[in-house]
């Protein structure tokens, strides 16, 4: 298939599972009314609790059998459902996994197949532990999440080509981008709940880059808006081609955003500038 419509969704999601899962259903129906056949969800789009605890209550565990993923949990299963029932491939932005230890869970970011089957599970590689003082934001991921195996380079086969597949703060390590390009990716995905701090100036620039500098699609589905008294997210959930133009972005609030991508015209970008091929120093899948 050379054209995917896809599409991302923006919430403001709570500590409340339930209606965040509500409102990712509505949100993801409205997308398939208007032809997505991929949708993505932002990090977080369960679960965002200033409480870093109740992570673990909802961690959903993977396990294989036959070469074949399988997860268990009220989260996944609800949106295997969903996949299922509206037909399209979904993109899980980050949600908690059970990690390998009682007191850590994994940040993961999971494709999910039109028949609610599991396609790949990616765990977050680099965790955010920042403190902005003047801007009064303190975040410290790793004190509930592990971090991920280092050498993943998870891409996802579609109809349309391979889903790179990463989470918030890796766009701001190119090197995992480089990998998952050599690894055969034309899509990356890059789900997140960015600050406002650092989203303002940053959220555009660095995904256009990742965007020119693999000659890729990027996918960004983002949080946005008051998440707790000391918790807000910039938003912007948005779709960039290959040369860096933005497709289509979500405004503030609750919404979707939906673009055609022509995967022709990313054939023509790397046949016209072939930079991947031009590369003197290489990362190996």
């Amino acid at each position: 298939m050379s054209v995917l419509k896809a599409a991302v969704v923006q919430l403001c999601s709570s500590a409340d599972v339930a209606h965040n899962l509500s409102r990712v259903a509505a949100l993801c129906e409205r997308a398939k009314s208007r032809g997505a056949e991929l949708i993505a969800l932002p990090e977080n789009f369960a679960l965002l609790s200033a409480d870093e605890h109740e992570k673990f209550s909802w961690a959903v565990q993977f396990a294989s059998s036959d070469g074949v993923l399988r997860g268990s949990g009220k989260i996944i299963d609800e949106m295997s459902d969903l996949a299922k029932r509206l037909g399209v491939h979904l993109v899980l932005g980050g949600l908690p996994e059970a990690g390998r230890t009682k007191d850590r869970v994994f940040n993961s970011s999971v494709h999910v197949l039109p028949d609610g089957g599991i396609a790949a599970v990616y765990r977050k590689i680099h965790l955010f532990d920042v403190h902005f003082a003047h801007a009064n934001t303190s975040l410290r991921e790793s004190a509930s999440v592990e971090y991920g195996d280092i050498d993943q380079a998870i891409v996802s086969a579609t109809p349309w080509g391979g889903l790179g597949l990463s989470v918030c703060y890796d766009v701001r390590f190119p090197e995992l981008y480089r990998r998952l390009v050599a690894a055969g990716a034309q899509l990356l995905s890059i789900p997140a709940a960015f600050t406002l701090h650092t989203g303002k100036d940053h959220w555009h620039v660095l995904l256009r880059a990742r965007a020119i500098e693999n000659q890729c699609f990027v996918i960004a589905a983002a949080q946005q808006g008051r998440h707790s008294p000391t918790r807000f997210t910039y938003g912007h959930s948005l779709i960039v081609d290959p040369w860096g133009t933005v497709l289509c972005e979500c405004p503030d609030g609750e919404s979707v955003a939906v673009a055609e991508l022509d995967f022709a015209s990313l054939q023509k970008v790397r046949t016209d500038l072939p930079a991947l091929s031009h590369r003197r120093i290489g990362v190996e899948p």
